[in-house]
């Protein structure tokens, strides 16, 4: 499983980086079409640009999940070793819970546009708002194997990495 998992992580990071490398060329084209005429005013570049940062933000997110930045916010002071287990595991049912909430309502926004296109680029809709359940499935799928994984466990408390 542990092989599988860094797989998808190493996929992840090589589609963010591709997302990043997309995002800049439609911005780069707006920017200079500003200011030269040499390029023409593109109107599908702020689509375009827009369709790309979603998803920059939804592989950020759920690599985000996976290293365990995301979510993860330290603000108590140290506690004792089971406290943090305690606060870890509750912290961790409601990221699975928001998860589970994210993937339910992706499915039902990408069945909602699914027979869309968009309007100056004319993709199908459906590329860019199936990113929210992939987001949400992967994200419980990381959770669990945080929350079924014993080292990670021990890693967090000895952080003190509370919620």
């Amino acid at each position: 499983m542990q092989k599988i998992l860094a797989l998808i992580d190493r996929l992840l990071h090589f589609l963010l980086i591709i997302t990043v490398v997309l995002l800049i060329i439609p911005v780069s084209l707006q920017i200079f079409s500003r200011f030269t005429d040499l390029i023409p005013r593109y109107m599908w570049t702020e689509e375009m640009s827009r369709f790309f940062f979603v998803w920059l933000i939804m592989l950020g997110a759920t690599l985000g999940v996976r290293e365990r930045l995301h979510f993860d916010v330290d603000f108590l002071p140290e506690l004792s070793a089971r406290a943090t287990h305690v606060l870890l595991r509750v912290s961790q049912t409601a990221m699975l819970i928001f998860s589970g909430v994210v993937l339910y309502w992706g499915v039902e926004f990408t069945q909602f546009g699914w027979n869309q296109t968009s309007e100056l680029a004319d993709m199908p809709m459906w590329w860019i708002f199936i990113a929210w359940p992939l987001a949400g499935f992967l994200w419980i799928v990381f959770l669990v194997d945080h929350m079924f994984n014993a080292s990670d466990i021990s890693e967090s408390s000895n952080q003190g990495s509370v919620i």
